[in-house]
């Protein structure tokens, strides 16, 4: 006999914000999403990130096992 009320309540129409600004919306489990990040502002995302090398790892990492570049 399967049980009875085994899954939550799925909302269609779940509005996700950030910064108080409504940014889409999806299906979820929850009625409302309120999130800090979101693939609109992550740097990964928009191209704005940078790989910095601040202590030399690369260099470092060349020299211990003797590469030349």
């Amino acid at each position: 006999m399967p049980k009875k009320n085994l899954h939550p309540e799925w909302f269609d129409n779940t509005k996700v914000y950030y910064d108080g600004q409504l940014i889409m919306v999806v299906g979820s489990t929850k009625s409302e999403l309120h999130v800090d990040i979101w693939s609109g502002n992550h740097p990964f995302y928009t191209g704005s990130q940078r790989i910095i090398d601040t202590e030399g790892r690369v260099e470092r990492f060349m020299k211990k096992y003797k590469m030349k570049d």
